[in-house]
């Protein structure tokens, strides 16, 4: 089932549990901007204020910004599953303008998955850094996909500036600061959310992705092109 339209890019992810109760939520995105239009703000709690979730390096001035625009696109994640264990074996189908995909993971990959459209859609500037990937979504991606995805992309992006008579960044030391601001990111929003949630599953979603963000800093700092090498051999 199709979920798109002309300005618009539906990502839809159901969760069933072990009792066939069914947890379904729909984030539908500007296909522009990549921005998120759904699922809207339900409250503004006093907890998704600038001042009172603010990561260290954000860019955002607490005088034009008041609510952090994460902090209140987590609140469905949290109203939803604050009360669920993260090792719960859950079947979870997602529903992507391309195609669909299916899983049967622990209940902390499905929310993780579903965090990485959450959190680059939200409004974050340090979280929309990585938008040309929501393009290629790949839910359960693995730690080799992400990478490959990730690298790939930027070198593209780096290719077509070089076309453009713009300045290179070959060695990629601007992606490299993304994902160091990512993981930033991730460890200060783990702690915030550990005081909000009831059990852990958000949590562990967090330091999945935040497992991710290291990840890719590691291959960026040591340039272990070899462990890269063998999925390109072919093109040499």
């Amino acid at each position: 089932m199709i979920k798109t339209s002309e300005n618009k890019i539906y990502f839809t992810y159901h969760f069933t549990f072990s009792d066939d109760s069914v947890k379904t939520i729909k984030a539908i995105v500007n296909k522009e901007t990549l921005s998120i239009i759904e699922p809207q703000n339900i409250y503004f709690p006093v907890w998704a204020k600038l001042k009172n979730f603010k990561c260290p390096h954000c860019p955002l001035n607490e005088q034009e910004h008041e609510y952090c625009p994460l902090a209140l696109n987590l609140q469905t994640i949290l109203s939803e599953f604050n009360d669920k264990n993260s090792f719960e074996i859950v079947e979870v189908m997602v529903e992507t303008p391309e195609r669909n995909y299916h899983k049967k993971t622990s209940l902390q990959q499905g929310v993780s998955s579903l965090l990485g459209v959450l959190m680059v859609t939200s409004g974050c500037p340090v979280m929309g850094k990585l938008k040309p990937l929501l393009y290629f979504h790949l839910p359960f991606a693995s730690i080799h996909e992400t990478e490959v995805r990730a690298l790939s992309l930027y070198l593209l992006a780096q290719y077509v500036k070089m076309i453009k008579g713009q300045e290179p960044d070959w060695e990629m030391n601007k992606l490299k600061k993304i994902y160091e601001d990512v993981r930033t990111l991730n460890h200060h929003v783990s702690k915030k959310i550990v005081n909000l949630s009831e059990r852990d599953a958000n949590i562990n979603s967090l330091i999945i992705l935040n497992n991710f963000a290291e990840f890719v800093t590691i291959i960026l700092d040591e340039k272990t092109i070899e462990e890269i090498e063998f999925y390109l051999k072919e093109f040499f």
